[in-house]
């Protein structure tokens, strides 16, 4: 489902009271790929409900360049929201997440293991709440940018 920014945090409240353990982890998920799946896969392994913050797409065009997102916003999270792991999205565009985790307050705050908690400006509002942050390993050469790049050799 996916749920207004306005809604986060009395959504959230909401699955804290029913017991439910959140976990969240935020990202462009531009164009879906084996990296991707398995990477949620794991995240939903740390809780009960998967929370995917997902760039807007200006924001994606802040981070990535003009040429992207590949695909619209709508497209991304109706994507994701196809995923057996994931279970809702919220749309975001901050430059980071931290404003969206302090309204989320996961148990689990999951991202790639190319972040350290140093280089991770989230980890510090995770932690100062008691929650847990989670670096979970990249699967080697799956990424967005290597699919673009690889379209773009084959012109």
């Amino acid at each position: 489902m996916l749920i207004d920014r306005n809604d986060t945090a009395s959504f959230c409240d909401e699955l804290r009271l029913s017991g439910k353990k959140i976990v969240f982890t935020n990202g462009c998920f531009d164009i879906i790929h084996a990296g991707h799946v398995r990477y949620l896969s794991t995240a939903k392994n740390f809780g009960d409900v998967l929370i995917v913050g997902l760039n807007t797409d200006e924001s994606v065009r802040r981070l990535k360049g003009n040429s992207r997102p590949i695909n619209n916003q709508d497209d991304r999270a109706e994507v994701l929201l196809g995923l057996k792991a994931v279970d809702h999205v919220i749309f975001f565009g901050e430059a980071t997440a931290e404003n969206l985790i302090a309204e989320v307050k996961p148990n689990v705050y999951v991202k790639g293991g190319d972040y350290t908690l140093a280089t991770l400006p989230e980890a510090q509002i995770v932690q100062r709440y008691g929650g847990r942050v989670e670096l979970v390993n990249l699967v080697a050469g799956r990424s967005t940018t290597n699919i673009v790049a690889k379209i773009l050799s084959e012109k």
